[in-house]
């Protein structure tokens, strides 16, 4: 039988009434850098027309619209999506869930890097308990859940005591979350903390514990490449990857993401490095861009551009002159070395952006008009899919494919323009088969926590 779905709400009805069983999206659009192993080849096309097999809450079958319906029963149902496009759920591989919706909190921030280290740091000394952290936390996760995203890193604030305050509280909603979103963290702390070495090893083994990221902020210093080195060799200690906050600045002259390919390669490690902003590449002339870019592939580092707080942050003014550039990093020309790039919410409704709500849509969005990623948009919906999940080491996340979970974003739009033109706040997520059936938290249950 044949289900017609003239909108997103019978359309959702209609799925969530086959879930149980097996079922066919007819005509759905499905995008050939996000498909699988498995999937019809196309030629040139970004989009191809497919039916989609769901039976158990896996993907069965990827076939074409008009092959024959050899795995089609007479009692399947069958839903007629009339060509809107389906993507896979959405990998964020840098967020900052522990300072998440503090910004009622911090009045003096001024949209300032050096205005919001002040205000974030005084909000963490006063008010960051665990009960603080859960709360905003589990709100920010609600809503990521609710838009599609079935992973998160998140950086953790690690600067003693509040290690021992976070890194639990993120254990217990690791636990919560589980079969919703699959959650890392990543420790952060200003690299001149390595000088200290009891508090790298204890933080190490911290982060070993806990299954997750060593992690820092690798702003200048003047005996960087030791830190680094450090770093490194605290990582290969205990088995962990590492992650960095590297050149979040206009500043030429900051390198951290040259430093780090080099102390990679010194190291010769063997584990993942990704490194989040490298804004100062932008600014940087030919030769040392090549120079730096060249190591990076060779050391095999990933890369990921947080497009919504770097033009929050980057070259603001308070004199009533306007930004000259955008903030966000070279992700093209990494790209063409075969450097893994990926996009990145970063902060929300904090001191480093003000805004946000942890909607990987609104960030693939301004990303592609920010960066150009478009005219052909080509592969770069992997960067907020397929490349975030291999970054963070999740097989068979950030696809749609054959034998997978059935874990997809149906849309209203047929085409890009019409799915990045809107915000899309009908879309269908769907998890393990079925259609979520979710709000979007008020911000009124924070009150409590700003009282």
């Amino acid at each position: 039988m044949t289900m017609p779905a003239p909108d997103q709400k019978t359309l959702r009805e209609a799925i969530a009434a086959a879930a149980q069983g097996r079922y066919v999206l007819c005509n759905v659009r499905l995008n050939k850098a996000v498909t699988g192993a498995g999937a019809i080849e196309t030629a040139g096309a970004e989009f191809f027309f497919a039916d989609l097999t769901v039976e158990h809450g896996r993907i069965l079958a990827t076939t074409p619209t008009d092959a024959p319906e050899a795995l089609h029963a007479d009692d399947m149902a069958r839903i007629d999506c009339r060509g809107r496009i389906a993507l896979p759920t959405f990998i964020d591989c840098h967020t900052h869930l522990d300072k998440g919706h503090i910004l009622p909190r911090t009045p003096k921030a001024d949209g300032t890097f050096a205005g919001a280290l002040a205000a974030t740091r005084a909000d963490r000394t006063a008010c960051w308990s665990a009960d603080d952290v859960a709360r905003r936390m589990d709100f920010a996760l609600r809503s990521a859940y609710h838009y599609g995203t079935s992973a998160i890193r998140t950086h953790l604030d690690s600067q003693p005591p509040q290690d021992a305050i976070s890194w639990p509280v993120f254990r217990d909603m690791r636990e919560q979350w589980r079969g919703q979103i699959e959650l890392q963290a990543a420790c952060l702390f200003p690299i001149d903390f390595a000088r200290d070495e009891a508090f790298l090893k204890g933080m190490a083994k911290r982060v070993n514990e806990a299954g997750g990221i060593l992690g820092a902020v690798a702003y200048p210093a003047p005996d960087l490449d030791e830190l680094l080195d450090r770093m490194f060799a605290a990582a290969t200690k205990y088995g962990l990857d590492l992650d960095f906050h590297a050149d979040e600045t206009a500043d030429p002259s900051a390198d951290g993401l040259r430093r780090i390919a080099e102390a990679a390669l010194r190291a010769r490690f063997a584990g993942k490095v990704l490194v989040g902003h490298c804004c100062s590449l932008a600014m940087q002339d030919s030769a040392t861009i090549d120079e730096t870019l060249d190591k990076v592939a060779a050391a095999g580092l990933s890369v990921v551009s947080l497009p919504t707080c770097n033009l929050y942050l980057q070259d603001r003014h308070h004199d009533g002159t306007t930004p000259k550039w955008r903030g966000v990093t070279l992700l093209h020309e990494m790209k063409r070395r075969g450097i893994a790039v990926a996009l990145g919410s970063d902060n929300t409704r904090d001191p480093f952006h003000s805004y946000g709500d942890l909607d990987m849509l609104d960030t693939y969005r301004l990303g592609t008009r920010v960066l150009h990623l478009d005219h052909p948009i080509g592969d770069w919906p992997r960067a907020v899919s397929a490349t975030p999940a291999a970054i963070m080491g999740l097989d068979g996340k950030g696809v749609i494919a054959e034998g997978q979970a059935a874990d997809f974003i149906l849309f209203d739009g047929r085409s890009w323009s019409e799915v990045l033109s809107r915000s899309e706040a009908n879309r269908i997520v769907v998890r393990h088969g079925a259609p979520i059936a979710t709000s979007l938290p008020s911000y009124a249950e924070l009150d409590e926590a700003f009282g």
